[in-house]
């Protein structure tokens, strides 16, 4: 194990930092061997399958070109929930696991329905299915592929949620009933903010769920917004996940959407980044 653990710090010590070396070394050795981290750590000198180092070798060669970890495996973790992700899907962050705990410091109702707008690989809807189990669950996402992913989760799951494909842009062209409890976590990044993201993550994850014009980066902010209005039952909930730079711009047009008990979260690294409203 000792010589595989080398091997992997190695290659990757001239491109990740050691602390992001470290995990790594822990998901491949977990993916490849079936090796839990104490496992891991009690069998650290124990000799590994020799016919496994070649899988090794490949998850490092594609650690090379800076392919996201969660891609590679195909797997991650999100609120206690194993989720497929792949190139069709964001990968969930630990921001969004703080948007669903915001949301479960609520006691909904039995039976309230719960909307998750472009939902992805369904971790936000998923994980609030798995925590309020008498929830109706309803996912919606533009794309096939991510609506095929979420099906899958919740399949792996063994949740059921509703995914729909709809582009929120166009929401009136449908009739739809009403909700108590609404989430998003839309495209948000700026074009003009690129140059501030990781490679890897302009490399291999969904342009168009994450980045938006300058000129009017509170595009799906506010068609979500006006959806809420008209389709949120009295005193239901508006929840976002937002640009950390945009938390004045948001409260302002929730403001100005009528939203009342408006309130502005920092997450755990002190960044705006999540808002909620009330109708």
């Amino acid at each position: 194990m000792q010589t595989t653990i080398q091997y992997i710090e190695n290659e990757l010590m001239p491109l990740y930092p050691a602390s992001e070396i470290s995990s790594f070394i822990r998901l491949i050795l977990e993916k490849v061997y079936g090796l839990s981290y104490t496992e891991q750590v009690i069998l650290k000198h124990e000799k590994l399958d020799g016919n496994k180092f070649q899988d090794v070798e490949g998850i490092v060669a594609r650690l090379k070109q800076f392919e996201p970890i969660q891609y590679i495996l195909g797997e991650t973790e999100f609120y206690d929930l194993m989720l497929k992700v792949n190139p069709a899907v964001l990968i969930p962050r630990p921001e969004t696991e703080e948007l669903v705990a915001w949301m479960l410091e609520t006691e909904w109702e039995p039976g309230a329905r719960v909307l998750d707008i472009g939902t992805g690989s369904g971790c936000i809807a998923l994980a609030l299915k798995s925590k309020l189990p008498a929830a109706q669950v309803f996912g919606v996402d533009v794309s096939a592929p991510a609506l095929e992913t979420a099906g899958e989760n919740a399949a792996l799951s063994q949740l059921e949620v509703q995914f729909i494909q709809q582009n929120i842009l166009d929401w009136k062209a449908t009739e739809w009933e009403k909700f108590d409890l609404i989430v998003s976590n839309p495209p948000y990044v700026r074009e003009s903010e690129k140059q501030l993201m990781e490679a890897n993550v302009l490399k291999h994850e969904p342009t168009g769920a994450l980045f938006v014009s300058d000129e009017d980066p509170l595009i799906f902010y506010r068609a979500i917004a006006e959806f809420a209005q008209a389709n949120l039952n009295q005193n239901g909930s508006l929840f976002f996940e937002i640009n950390e730079y945009l938390g004045k711009e948001m409260k302002a047009l929730l403001e100005g959407f009528g939203f009342k008990s408006i309130e502005l979260r920092k997450d755990l690294q002190g960044r705006d980044r999540m808002i909620c409203g009330s109708k």
